[in-house]
């Protein structure tokens, strides 16, 4: 099977961009219902999937948690880096194909992560990298977005345009333009527009929006339990977030 190479978007990718990422995207409440997750599921080792700069994984570890964060984006590791907790962070750069012998007792794709693998032999390839990343019993927890809920469609210049003053950055415009709706996939641009000089950086993305039966689905194939599909508490009805048990090699074909 040929290893799926995810190359980041330019959001994460390109180190000016990377570097005010945490300043645009400022509202982490939707990480409020992973760390309560990694409580109550006991885990005391965890694999964050994406991890961007790090701003989960650093509050993970600052917990007591041993924490590995994955991202293919040099630039946003860079930044996760230099964030308080980040020393007891094990950061990789890379795709799921280069994780390290782990054995954790649960990962997570917060965010978007699981939305950018947009084939079938790409999100099959991720979700059997991970099982052999989790300990048998142990856990995997992520999020995607309802498709029913149509979000693209407020995806336009009018309503996501912002002015964000960023302390020795100046000030930077930013909105999000859709590009092309092909379901299951919806392709969008990020623009922003540096004040200072007048720089006009983009960032092309793709989504994939699957169906809660959908990845159940998968994730039974990939020998995972569905044990839970959770709502947002800060998105209600948008977002579905998995709560997988991985199951003990041997077990999976007794699942249908």
């Amino acid at each position: 099977m040929a290893e799926h190479v995810v190359v980041p978007d330019p959001i994460f990718g390109h180190p000016r961009l990377a570097a005010i990422y945490d300043f645009i995207d400022d509202d982490r409440r939707d990480l409020d219902a992973y760390v309560d997750c990694v409580e109550e599921l006991g885990a005391r080792s965890v694999l964050d999937i994406g991890c961007g700069t790090g701003t989960f994984a650093c509050r993970l570890a600052k917990s007591g948690k041993r924490v590995i964060g994955l991202d293919p984006a040099r630039a946003s590791l860079d930044v996760a880096r230099h964030k308080p907790g980040a020393e007891m962070v094990r950061w990789v750069h890379g795709n799921v194909a280069h994780l390290p012998a782990l054995n954790v007792d649960l990962a997570t794709m917060t965010g978007n992560v699981a939305q950018v693998f947009l084939t079938d032999s790409e999100w099959t390839q991720v979700l059997a990298a991970v099982r052999a990343a989790v300990r048998p019993r142990g856990w995997l927890v992520f999020e995607t977005r309802n498709p029913s809920q149509r979000a693209w469609e407020s995806w336009t210049r009018n309503e996501t345009y912002r002015r964000v003053a960023i302390t020795q950055v100046g000030l930077v415009d930013t909105w999000i333009e859709l590009i092309q709706v092909e379901l299951p996939y919806v392709s969008f641009r990020h623009t922003f527009r540096f004040g200072v000089d007048g720089t006009e950086l983009t960032s092309d993305s793709t989504l994939r929006f699957r169906t809660r039966d959908e990845v159940a689905e998968t994730l039974v194939d990939a020998g995972f339990r569905v044990r839970e599909v959770r709502d947002a508490p800060d998105r209600p009805g948008r977002e579905l977030i998995f709560v997988a048990e991985r199951l003990p090699d041997g077990t999976a074909l007794n699942l249908r």
